[in-house]
């Protein structure tokens, strides 16, 4: 099985990258092998223009059985609690439109620039079809944005336009490669924060790395026999 991971900071896949350099073999760099599985590790850099380029150039040269993005994530819901680690089964673009005259957003769904139902978008939304063969963790609804949401108002007016669980700077970018490329894939985030005014002492990165690592390398065990 050939697996391609992808994550924006290797700081967010630290301790999956020890484990495979210690039971797996590195064949290359950045690619690992343990019996029938091959892990191949993309690291592509914050945000949505990169993790397209990225995700597109290797799609256009390798084929994989399974794409998985993993990162952590603030949360809007406030019944996911903080090192929570999801399945996010669909993704929305939270900031790609236009602000009009009186300071609202409309989006290009709203403003007709693109279909909201197409062969890859489902009421303006990116589903992931396969969502459901990943029971092992509780699904969540993924916003992608440019900007990190830290001013109450913007929180408050993003929260009642979208509905969502989690936001994230890539997740997106990722179904819409994954979809186009027809590549079967999982996006799993761990909650390190709250979408709250900005305050950096609330979150908490050593739990959540610490849980989404936990996940991964349960699946590789798993995978790898």
């Amino acid at each position: 099985m050939q697996i391609l991971l992808v994550s924006a900071t290797p700081f967010e896949i630290q301790p999956f990258l020890a484990y495979l350099s210690e039971h797996f073999t590195k064949a290359e760099e950045n690619t690992f092998l343990k019996n029938e599985l091959q892990i191949e590790v993309l690291i592509t850099g914050v945000g949505i223009p990169l993790t397209a380029y990225h995700l597109g150039r290797v799609f256009a040269q390798k084929s994989f059985d399974l794409a998985i993005n993993a990162g952590i994530a603030g949360a809007f819901n406030r019944n996911l609690q903080i090192g929570d680690t999801v399945n996010v089964i669909s993704e929305q673009f939270g900031d790609l439109g236009i602000e009009e005259a009186d300071g609202s957003f409309t989006d290009l769904f709203e403003n007709k620039l693109l279909s909201a139902n197409d062969e890859l978008f489902s009421d303006g939304k990116l589903l992931n079809p396969t969502a459901a063969d990943f029971t092992f963790l509780p699904p969540a609804k993924g916003l992608t944005i440019n900007k990190v949401h830290g001013y109450p108002p913007s929180i408050d007016a993003i929260r009642k336009k979208y509905e969502a669980d989690t936001e994230s700077m890539e997740g997106a970018a990722f179904f819409l490669a994954c979809r186009q490329a027809g590549v079967k894939f999982l996006e799993i985030r761990s909650v390190s924060n709250y979408v709250e005014k900005r305050n950096r002492e609330a979150w908490n990165l050593p739990l959540s790395v610490h849980n989404l690592n936990k996940v991964l390398t349960k699946m590789a065990e798993s995978l790898a026999g």
